[in-house]
């Protein structure tokens, strides 16, 4: 098993919701591209789409993407990731690629507000355009397909959690507790570097009071 998972799928499919959930039960961090690539761009995502158009806004998604340097973590793009050959070989490279599968009438009903959510519909696309549009792209890409058809997350998160660890072999093992060991090794030489902080402080404090 590849040390990642990538969530692919429809705007309101719950890649972040389910993704999420999943990085908590499986002790995986989370990777929230669109949040990633605001942070980079410094605008929100309908911002990009607005100044540069929507190959603007492609082409940012598809380096971004294809630059993300992650381990033992639940990666959730864009819906239109698929859209950048760049980006997807590099995922299909470092993770196993998840679909989470919906109807189109499941994804009118969640999705609301296109423009706030930065679906990057192209220019007199409707919805069912898109839909039929990106449904084979994720359908090429997927290691795994999960129907979300009448299953709450929970369930949904269940499901895909009982297929990845039954991925994992010794190697993906293994990999998962040196990460483990890595973030507590960090922690604690945070806590070293702040207990020493404190002492330097409470020593220029002594002395102060010393004069």
């Amino acid at each position: 098993m590849k040390p990642n998972i990538t969530m692919i799928g429809m705007p309101s499919s719950g890649k972040s919701t389910v993704g999420v959930l999943l990085a908590k039960r499986l002790g995986f961090s989370f990777v929230d591209v669109d949040i990633v690539i605001q942070e980079k761009e410094g605008r929100l995502l309908k911002e990009i789409i607005a100044d540069e158009g929507m190959d603007g806004f492609l082409k940012a998604e598809d380096r971004i993407n294809a630059g993300l340097d992650v381990k033992m973590s639940v990666i959730a793009p864009g819906g239109s990731v698929i859209y950048g050959e760049k980006a997807m070989k590099h995922l299909k490279e470092i993770s196993e690629v998840v679909y989470l599968k919906m109807s189109y009438e499941e994804m009118e009903k969640r999705i609301g507000n296109v423009v706030d959510r930065g679906v990057a519909l192209k220019p007199g696309f409707t919805l069912r355009d898109l839909y039929n549009e990106r449904v084979p792209y994720y359908e090429r890409y997927a290691d795994i397909v999960i129907d979300e058809e009448g299953k709450t997350p929970g369930q949904t998160v269940d499901e895909l959690r009982g297929i990845i660890e039954g991925m994992m072999d010794q190697k993906m093992i293994q990999l998962f507790i040196d990460e483990q060991r890595r973030k507590l090794d960090e922690k604690d030489q945070r806590l070293r570097e702040q207990e020493e902080e404190i002492k330097r402080l409470k020593e220029e404090l002594r002395r102060s009071l010393e004069k």
